[in-house]
C-alpha cells in the first residue's frame, strides 16, 4: 500500500517537469525573433555615427579610467589609457592585460601560478570582455571586422544591424540596435552564440552621464523583468584622478 502514494508522487513530479518544459519552450518561441536582412551603405554608417555621438563616444575616448561592478559579482578598475584592468570576483583578484590575455592572479591574497593561475586569468578575461561590452559597446561600431546594415524597427523607424565577425569572446554575434529620436539606444536584439534564443531583446535604460561626459545605460530588461547590471560606476580622465595613490598595476610585469 505504501508504494501507491509513492507512484502518485512520481507521476505528479513528472507531470510538473513536463509542464515546465512546455512553458519554457513556449517562452522561447515567444521571445525569439529571426535575424533581419539589412542594407549596408552610407545610411547605415550615418546611423552608427549618430548612435556613437548620442552615447558620447568622443567623451568615452577622453575617459582614461573607469571603475564599476557588473551584476553585483564582478568588480573592475579599468585603466583605459594603458589598456589594463583589475578584475575581482569572489576572493580572486587578477591584474589583467586583456590584449595579451595575460595577467597575475591571487586568491585570498596568495599568488596562484601555473595552470591554475592561467585558468583564473582566462576567467577574468572572459568576464572583462563581456562586462565592458555591456558598459560601452557602441564605441566598437567601426572596428575592423564589424559590418553595419540598415533595418527598420517595429515602428517603421530606422535601426542598425551590427555583426562582429572578429574580436571579443564570441565572434560572429549580431545585434539589432533600436534608437530613440535623439539616437540614444533604447533596446537591442541579440543573435549570440551563448544564448539559446535567437533575437532575445533587452532594453537599454537608466542612462547616466559620467563626469567626463560619456554616457552609459545601467539597467536592462527582458519584457517586464529588469535588472540593474552596472553599479558603483565612476570615471575620470586619468587613473590617478580616479584611484589616487600607488599604481595598482605595478605588479603586472
Amino acid at each position: 500500500m505504501a508504494r501507491r502514494p509513492f507512484r502518485i508522487i512520481i507521476r505528479g513530479l513528472l507531470a510538473l517537469v513536463a509542464l515546465i518544459a512546455v512553458a519554457l519552450v513556449a517562452l522561447a518561441l515567444l521571445l525569439r525573433h529571426p535575424m533581419p536582412t539589412g542594407t549596408p551603405g552610407p545610411e547605415a554608417d550615418a546611423l552608427a555615427r549618430r548612435i556613437a555621438a548620442a552615447v558620447g563616444d568622443d567623451a568615452w575616448k577622453r575617459t582614461g579610467a573607469v571603475r564599476f561592478s557588473f551584476g553585483g559579482r564582478n568588480h573592475y578598475l579599468w585603466d583605459r589609457t594603458r589598456e589594463l584592468a583589475r578584475v575581482r570576483f569572489g576572493d580572486v583578484e587578477v591584474l589583467l592585460d586583456p590584449n595579451a590575455k595575460r595577467g597575475r592572479a591571487t586568491r585570498g591574497g596568495a599568488a596562484v601560478e601555473g595552470a591554475a593561475g592561467q585558468k583564473l586569468v582566462d576567467s577574468a578575461w572572459r568576464r572583462f570582455i563581456n562586462d565592458t561590452f555591456w558598459l560601452h559597446p557602441f564605441g566598437k561600431l567601426f572596428d575592423p571586422g564589424v559590418t553595419r546594415a540598415l533595418i527598420t524597427d517595429e515602428r517603421g523607424k530606422p535601426a542598425l544591424l551590427v555583426t562582429f565577425s572578429s574580436g571579443g569572446a564570441t565572434p560572429g554575434d549580431s545585434y539589432a540596435i533600436f534608437v530613440d529620436d535623439d539616437g540614444l539606444p533604447r533596446a537591442w536584439r541579440m543573435w549570440v552564440s551563448v544564448l539559446p534564443v535567437g533575437g532575445l531583446q533587452t532594453s537599454w535604460e537608466e542612462w547616466v552621464t559620467l563626469p567626463t561626459g560619456a554616457k552609459a545605460a545601467t539597467r536592462h530588461a527582458v519584457g517586464s523583468y529588469g535588472k540593474t547590471l552596472i553599479e558603483d560606476l565612476a570615471a575620470a580622465p586619468t587613473l590617478g584622478e580616479l584611484a589616487p595613490g600607488p599604481d595598482p598595476f605595478a605588479g603586472l610585469k
